[in-house]
């Protein structure tokens, strides 16, 4: 039985992170094209729409999602329910914004963001649309269905981005890109799922979600809300340059970070509610996620840290050389998440969002505190007060599950020692190779495949325990793959 749901987590797994590394792989492709097209004041333009966009994005889920799919037995009243919820609250939100639009663009003091606002708020209703076939599609753990509509709406948008800013159209080009990749996602996700709202409504049933969902809604806000503050600060305090770099900087990063996080994520709630009553599952679980997303998230970070400078100037040309020393912070900010998620997901899937929001208000406190002694400082010092706060973050997220699991942050911080140990050796040799004065692109192609030998090769040597079960799992996998195609 525990066999057969390994390879169900794995398997949705994979194709998980098939989903996230081709969709990111092409967004990826995209946005170096797209950077040697536009100008970095354009892009700045863009975030101080999304700081705005993106808190009122997270009205749409609010934690009814993850409600629906901690719900052990969720049925399509439930479903129903929160579908039409939402789509009214969608449409509510977008009304907010496009009235919202001329005060935001005071505050900026840039008028131009006025039709910049409406027009991208639209993507609040199409994930209004959106939004509960993905928590479906997580529910019944049909990952393979979030391949194929994301692939087809980040293809799309990727030609659309191109296409725009080649002929001049600025800003409007990655307006574009960002709606069509949403609305061609949304398409094809209820073309491949079959779940349909059916015509029935129950505020009691939606009162118990709300009851759980609630105090996620709160904790992403203020999550969220802390993240896009840092951003919204820069906007109104320095230049769209500034914000530009910013962004750029954790654009690298975060594309590594989403493809693993998300994965992990959307499969790793879904599979621990099942087992929310064996907590002794739940915390080999947690264990598991810890060590496996460490080995893997540890040296692409250190990696493409050690790298950052030669990458940036290759890829994207070396007027957005500033945006070197934000990618590096953000490469060690984001090694942490997956560690974040696991234990935050321990304690959602047991039920316990009041702990969940508890947690986000500790860290929130301490963020805050922590930026508005750096916000008149500089961009830079306001980027490194990330460092710490996602040191104390860790310890505060796993402080729970000491208690719920009887896994603490010092069990977990052993469990990490291996792979962050051999990780730093790495990246010391690699960016050793800086120093011999070789142009980029050897540079490049002498750091990368050193890199992945000394760390594969290390892990072999040393018996790291991720090595292993991830080669072992994936061998099974391949196996079992095999056999079912002959």
């Amino acid at each position: 039985m525990k066999k057969n749901q390994s390879g169900t987590v794995f398997s949705n797994l994979i194709w998980r992170l098939l989903e996230r590394t081709g969709a990111q792989g092409v967004t990826f492709v995209v946005s170096i094209v797209l950077a040697r097209l536009l100008d970095p004041a354009v892009y700045g333009l863009v975030a101080l729409v999304t700081v705005f966009t993106t808190l009122m994005q997270v009205f749409v889920d609010s934690g009814r999602g993850s409600a629906l799919i901690q719900k052990k037995d969720a049925d399509d009243l439930d479903f129903s329910s929160v579908f039409y919820f939402n789509l009214v609250m969608c449409s509510l939100l977008y009304v907010g914004m496009f009235f919202a639009a001329p005060l935001i663009a005071n505050f900026y003091e840039k008028p131009e963001l006025v039709p910049l606002v409406r027009v991208m708020s639209l993507i609040l209703i199409i994930s209004g649309l959106k939004n509960i076939q993905q928590a479906y599609v997580s529910k019944h753990l049909m990952f393979k269905k979030f391949f194929f509509a994301t692939l087809g709406g980040t293809i799309g948008a990727a030609a659309i981005g191109i296409f725009l800013a080649y002929k001049g159209f600025g800003v409007w080009a990655l307006v574009a890109q960002n709606l069509f990749n949403a609305t061609v996602d949304t398409i094809i996700l209820w073309i491949t799922v079959k779940w349909r709202p059916k015509w029935m409504f129950s505020f009691q049933r939606l009162k118990g979600l709300l009851s759980y969902g609630w105090k996620l809604l709160a904790s992403a806000l203020l999550d969220t809300g802390y993240k896009e503050l840092r951003q919204l600060i820069i906007g109104k305090l320095y230049t769209s340059e500034d914000l530009a770099f910013y962004n750029k900087g954790s654009q690298f990063p975060k594309l590594i970070v989403t493809n693993v996080n998300a994965s992990i994520d959307s499969v790793l709630l879904p599979t621990m509610s099942k087992e929310q009553d064996n907590r002794d599952r739940v915390r080999a679980m947690t264990r598991r996620a810890i060590k496996t997303s460490t080995f893997i998230m540890m040296p692409l970070m250190m990696g493409l840290a050690v790298c950052a400078e030669p990458l940036v100037r290759l890829a994207i040309t070396e007027k957005w050389l500033p945006a070197v020393f934000f990618l590096r912070i953000f490469c060690f900010t984001y090694a942490f998440y997956p560690i974040h998620t696991a234990n935050l997901n321990a304690i959602k899937a047991v039920g316990r969002s009041d702990l969940f929001l508890k947690l986000e208000i500790i860290k929130k406190v301490l963020g805050l505190a922590v930026l508005v002694a750096t916000m008149f400082i500089s961009v830079e010092a306001m980027a490194l007060s990330l460092l710490f706060t996602s040191i104390c973050s860790q310890v505060v997220n796993s402080w729970p599950n000491k208690k719920l699991l009887g896994y603490s942050y010092f069990d977990q911080l052993k469990d990490m020692l291996p792979q962050i140990g051999l990780s730093c050796l790495m990246g010391g040799i690699v960016y050793c190779v800086h120093f011999l004065g070789l142009n980029d692109w050897l540079t490049l192609l002498i750091q990368v495949p050193l890199g992945g030998i000394i760390y594969i090769g290390g892990s072999k040597l040393f018996h790291i325990d991720s090595f292993e079960y991830v080669l072992g799992i994936l061998k099974g996998y391949l196996k079992k793959k095999k056999t079912k195609d002959a």
